[in-house]
């Protein structure tokens, strides 16, 4: 069986998993498996869904999750069901469990869904935890401002829980060391004009430049592209509004070019492909870059942490903004479920700045790897912060137009023009569906 037939079977087999433990989710596959020892069974549980990856079989937020209900054995018990599947699907059954009924007690990345998070704040379907945070100074203390900021609505209601740190956010180019050697570049390019060239020079040594992929939001390239788009003044003031009112910018018909620029130094799957295949291209050494944030580090595989670094887009920037990892409490749960929810939350922007410490603290010493040392480098170059476009634009931009739009811009059947067209017409659908 060659490479590419075992990519398909385990693809298959990862699309059945997934299937069947949807099914279980809505009711109509088996019982839910959840081990529980007799303390736990004695413990307020709280239901959560989390993923296992795809392509590297990791389970997500595992380590935070034992750590919890080890310290609350007996109280509370986090109850997960372990879903294999991508996040865009994780996404979209998310919506289907609101519509049954069945969402879990606690909902991971709500800000990567606009309108539906919007929906649930307007349906009083998750809790407002401002009560909850200022009745408790211990975890207001521990919350970044920034973080506490960025997740607060404008009448102080805050639905998304500040449970990350800005640390953990940022995103920048994961970039592979032994190609860039062959290619004869000795390091990451500073500016947008030596990116370019560096894209040049790879490919003309027959590597392929760039990992990226065109479905869903399509961000690995979107990430470049609004990065380099906050190059300029205006560029940098447009990424920081809120659901634009227009996107006929000259730094949108500028971002427009970027984007079709970049797709010519991918590889061909990349079009009407999920971000997936980017990443097992770069994994398997077949691309030299690929665009994504600190969480990639511990999803590659051990042996890929020496090849690969870390830098940030070129002009010192980072994209981040912390309330893209809030998390929400379900309001329609019994009292002590949401106080074991909340908790948990507490629990986990303890676990984070705890972290945050720890990796800190190995700034320039011998045991952390290089890798992580170029991601703080990055973060502590007082960096240009860009905020992430998926909780700035409007929900059918991001989940609908962009998708639609990037294959036909990358195959020149679509001119930047009309991407950006096509892009103001989602305010007018966005604002029908309001």
């Amino acid at each position: 069986m060659n490479a590419k037939r075992k990519l398909k079977v385990r693809r298959s087999v990862y699309i059945l998993m997934s299937l069947c433990l949807t099914a279980v989710l809505l009711g109509g596959c088996g019982k839910k498996q959840i081990q529980k020892t007799d303390n736990e069974e004695e413990a307020v549980e709280i239901p959560m869904i989390l993923t296992v990856s795809p392509t590297s079989g990791k389970k997500s937020e595992q380590e935070l999750v034992d750590a919890f209900n080890i310290t609350y054995k007996g109280k509370y018990h986090i109850a997960v069901e372990w879903i294999m599947e991508t996040e865009s699907d994780y996404r979209q059954n998310l919506k289907r469990l609101n519509v049954t009924d069945k969402l879990p007690a606690v909902i991971t990345d709500l800000r990567m869904l606009p309108s539906y998070y919007r929906l649930l704040v307007e349906d009083h379907r998750i809790v407002d935890l401002a009560p909850y945070i200022e009745a408790d100074q211990e975890w207001k203390q521990m919350i970044e401002p920034v973080v506490l900021d960025s997740c607060s609505e404008e009448d102080g209601s805050v639905y998304l829980g500040p449970v990350s740190t800005a640390a953990f956010s940022c995103s920048g180019i994961f970039w592979n060391e032994e190609l860039f050697e062959q290619a004869g570049i000795e390091e990451f390019p500073q500016t947008w004009e030596e990116f370019w060239d560096c894209c040049e020079k790879l490919q003309a040594r027959a590597i392929t430049p760039l990992g990226l992929h065109t479905e869903g939001t399509g961000w690995s390239a979107m990430l470049l592209a609004t990065a380099e788009m906050a190059d300029s003044e205006e560029g940098a003031a447009f990424m920081n509004e809120l659901y634009p009112v227009s996107y006929q910018k000259d730094c949108i018909y500028h971002m427009a070019d970027t984007l079709q620029k970049l797709y010519k130094y991918t590889t061909k799957d990349a079009m009407n492909a999920d971000f997936d295949v980017a990443y097992n291209n770069f994994v398997a050494g077949k691309v030299a870059m690929i665009p994504n944030g600190y969480w990639m580090i511990d999803q590659l595989p051990e042996e890929w942490k020496e090849k690969v670094r870390f830098s940030a887009f070129p002009g010192n920037k980072l994209i981040a903004s912390p309330e893209t990892f809030g998390w929400a409490v379900v309001s329609t749960y019994s009292e002590e479920v949401k106080e074991g929810a909340v908790e948990f939350l507490k629990f986990r922007t303890k676990f984070n700045l705890e972290e945050k410490k720890e990796l800190m603290d190995k700034n320039g010493r011998t045991e952390i790897s290089q890798l992580l040392q170029d991601y703080v480098n990055a973060y502590n170059n007082n960096p240009q912060i860009v905020p992430n476009y998926q909780v700035k634009w409007n929900s059918i931009l991001q989940e609908e137009t962009i998708g639609e739009c990037l294959p036909q811009l990358a195959a020149g059947k679509m001119t930047p023009a009309q991407m950006v067209e096509t892009a103001d017409e989602s305010i007018r659908e966005y604002e029908k569906e309001r």
